[in-house]
């Protein structure tokens, strides 16, 4: 059954702040998927004389082990992990780092409406210059906040309380996009007033609708401003 658009929940005349998270929601998670599911373990099996599926086994538990916490989102940690530059191997497939659709229409709109507009994200500083310079979407954002600078992750009520305190939300008037179910769920407890879960994060997985919250697939269904 089809759902009724966001565009039919979004009420843009209540929101004054967008905050967007990166990986998934307004960047390809193939990326990322492809980066620590294959390419990171392929390296890891070169240096260490392994098969690739070797590798594999050795390197999934040891970063499902961190998943959800900091460390999970910070290159320097696995850089020591695995004794391999991690900055640079994602630099190797930056031609695999892509914008999501509509995600620069709605962008363009949110500015023309005046909208303030804040990347938050659990990537780590490094992640966040590459992905910045390859898609040349920093310009856009009032500022750039990573769970990094706060010493907890967007999955942390900490890190909401930090946000709350350095951008001095109207929590009520703010709506949130993010596609991980444990930072919805985050947001969502400390109050944000919108939370709408992105269902396709990555172009090479099928859409999978987040339960309990707005599901869009691409940013067409959240435009301030329907196109004509």
């Amino acid at each position: 059954m089809a759902q009724a658009g966001a565009e039919d929940k979004l009420d843009w005349s209540q929101i004054d702040t967008v905050l967007l998270d990166m990986d998934g929601t307004l960047l390809d998670l193939n990326f990322d998927l492809h980066f620590w599911m294959e390419y990171m373990p392929l390296m890891f099996a070169n240096k260490h004389n392994l098969t690739h599926d070797e590798a594999k086994d050795k390197v999934y538990p040891i970063l499902r082990a961190e998943e959800g916490k900091l460390h999970w989102y910070c290159l320097d940690y696995w850089q020591k992990i695995f004794e391999l530059d991690i900055a640079q191997l994602k630099e190797d497939v930056s031609h695999l780092i892509q914008i999501h659709p509509f995600v620069l229409e709605f962008l363009e709109q949110a500015r023309q409406h005046n909208k303030r507009i804040y990347l938050v994200t659990n990537a780590h500083r490094k992640t966040i210059q590459l992905k910045m310079r390859v898609t040349n979407l920093e310009g856009y954002f009032d500022d750039i906040i990573t769970s990094h600078d706060y010493g907890a992750a967007k999955e942390d009520q900490g890190f909401w309380h930090k946000l709350d305190e350095s951008i001095n939300l109207d929590k009520a008037k703010s709506v949130f996009f993010d596609d991980s179910a444990h930072v919805l769920k985050s947001a969502k407890k400390f109050g944000i007033g919108t939370v709408v879960a992105i269902s396709k994060p990555s172009s090479k997985i099928e859409t999978k609708s987040v339960e309990g919250f707005i599901n869009i697939e691409t940013f067409e269904q959240a435009m301030p401003v329907k196109p004509h």
